[in-house]
């Protein structure tokens, strides 16, 4: 078998793993492989800054399903990717990042540029390696492309050293990868799933509670099926909305300390929690002895170890999401038990009281006039992309108005920071998601502060002719942490006022993009349509309410029955 680089041999894994865009920046470490990489026919996007190129592959990753790839050089330029390997980590998004290290022989002693970014990014990577052997390379890329994507998803480091790059070897044919430590359950067990569903046919109060495993197992037609089958109204997590259909009559919106009135009220008065590939996080259940206190819980997740970590669940199910729904929905299809017009007409009172809760509190905000109120300019992007559009977020206050009142009909549609909360997230993966879908509109939701955590990424999408749009709500605060202070610190605005920020316009223009600008209710319709109408890079400066707030919100330590409201 003829020898080949190890930059030879990581393009030839790529290759075989079907990756045709990564995203990097280069340095002195990973020099050999950026030189292997133009004789491919892989895409390479020069990101501006290490950080901007995980979130980009993640963004590509959740967009598209596939495994993100990113490529750092070693030292900075590898710790500078931390904190988005990190959001990648807390939303179980598949991703591999290579990062280059010094010369085995100089691991270990304080060599230019190099650090333990292995014993670094630990607790927060699927599982990372430090290629030591030449020999192991071929198979231990293989082994993260499979880790990354399979079981519960995640971020998975390579690190390598650049003298292993050099190396000769050789290229192993590919063999079925099968680990001892590591099987994932796919498969639900028989008598579990018959105990979920004959708790389905017992409940009289039943809602599904769903979560990002839904759309990252490709779940959302089998969950839309169950959920109509049986007649269940349907709580979405952040990172669950797209999961079920956001105009579905059955849908409740978001939950939590941002949810609707009627998700929240409804999981506290429900008798039967069906949660779908959700982890109980704490922004969803408020404090945990008041969570749905009434209900038996069924939980089904492929993840064993998330399974009663927050709370106590009476019907777990590990399984992966698709495989558990497909299961549940053959069940009620074989059961002589089941008949879908009675069930329908048994939970039609529940339906009716829940109904009775959004009509009461909706999702709403006080019209001022000619002020512009930030939910509405999300109102305005909902009508006119007719809800199609590909939507990223900063983090904060545009965060939650966002999900809030953009109605997401389909999976992969809202790409947000969930578990860790990255400001700066939104501009690189809309960037990841424009690559990935040239044809699709992208939109990232911003704050003028988070925005100015990436903003230098505005030089890769114009370098990459990926025109998205970026939508400002510029309030000259950092709002969500403004509006903490406003209601639990007495108007104490500690370091939340931005005093100084760009001329987003004009910024815009320097990085020859189009800025666009409204200051009034009225000229908000005329710069979203502006904007969509070009095939430019368009940053929208939207001078909104400045002390507008989010609700509902649900204080933190209190119940989520314990909304404050508009």
């Amino acid at each position: 078998m003829s020898k080949i680089t190890g930059s030879q041999a990581i393009i030839k894994c790529l290759q075989e793993e079907g990756v045709d865009t990564i995203f990097g920046f280069p340095g002195g470490a990973v020099i050999d492989l950026y030189d292997e990489l133009l004789d491919s026919d892989i895409k390479h996007v020069l990101v501006r800054h290490e950080q901007g190129a995980v979130h980009a592959a993640d963004g590509y990753a959740r967009a598209t399903g596939k495994v993100g790839v990113a490529l750092l050089t070693s030292g900075p330029g590898a710790t500078n990717g931390v904190t988005a390997i990190a959001t990648a980590y807390m939303d179980s998004i598949p991703v591999v990042v290579f990062t280059g290290q010094v010369p085995r022989a100089l691991i270990g002693n304080d060599a230019f540029q190099e650090v333990d970014i292995v014993g670094i990014t630990r607790p927060c990577t699927k599982h990372n390696y430090l290629v030591s052997d030449p020999n192991e390379l071929v198979a231990t890329i293989r082994e993260a492309f499979y880790l990354a994507s399979s079981g519960r998803p995640g971020p998975v480091l390579i690190d390598l050293p650049k003298d292993v790059v050099a190396s000769m070897m050789s290229f192993p044919e590919r063999k079925p990868i099968k680990m001892k430590t590591y099987q994932p359950t796919v498969d639900p067990h028989p008598g579990q799933v018959e105990k979920a569903c004959k708790a389905c046919l017992k409940a009289k109060r039943p809602v599904l509670y769903i979560g990002g495993g839904v759309i990252l197992s490709n779940a959302n037609k089998e969950l839309t099926e169950l959920a109509e089958k049986l007649s269940v109204p349907v709580a979405m997590t952040l990172m669950g909305l797209g999961g079920f259909p956001g105009t579905n009559p059955l849908s409740l919106g978001m939950l939590g300390m941002h949810g609707s009135y009627a998700s929240n009220m409804a999981v506290a008065k429900s008798d039967l929690l069906i949660a779908v590939g959700a982890r109980f996080d704490d922004r969803v259940t408020g404090r945990l002895d008041a969570f749905a206190p009434h209900a038996e819980i069924i939980h089904i997740d492929i993840d064993p170890t998330s399974i009663s970590k927050n709370v106590d669940v009476d019907i777990p199910i590990v399984a992966d999401c698709k495989h558990a729904l497909r299961a549940m929905n053959s069940w009620f299809d074989d059961s002589k038990e089941f008949e879908q017009k009675a069930m329908r007409e048994k939970h039609q009172p529940w339906l009716d009281q829940v109904r009775q809760w959004d009509e009461k509190h909706p999702l709403t905000y006080r019209d001022e006039g000619d002020i512009i109120k930030p939910q509405y300019v999300i109102e305005v992007l909902n009508k006119l992309t007719g809800g199609d559009a590909i939507i990223t977020t900063e983090v904060g206050q545009n965060q939650m108005w966002a999900a809030q009142f953009y109605k997401f009909n389909e999976p992969r549609r809202l790409l947000t920071s969930g578990g860790l909360g990255t400001m700066g997230y939104g501009l690189p993966a809309a960037i990841g998601a424009k690559l990935a879908f040239p044809d699709k509109t992208v939109i990232d939701v911003a704050g003028d502060g988070s925005i100015q955590m990436n903003i230098q990424e505005l030089a890769t999408a114009r370098q990459y002719n990926a025109p998205v749009k970026v939508a400002i709500l510029n309030n000259g605060y950092l709002g969500m942490v403004r509006q903490w202070q406003e209601l639990f610190y007495n108007k104490r605005y500690s370091a939340t006022v931005m005093e100084i920020t760009p001329d987003f316009v004009e910024l815009a223009k320097a990085y020859g993009a189009v800025g666009l600008r409204a200051t009034k209710k009225d000229e908000v319709e005329p710069v979203i349509q502006e904007a969509l109408a070009t095939d430019k890079l368009v940053i929208m400066d939207f001078a909104v309410s400045r002390e507008e707030g989010v609700f509902p919100m649900v204080p933190a330590g209190k119940a989520t029955t314990e909304m404050l409201l508009v």
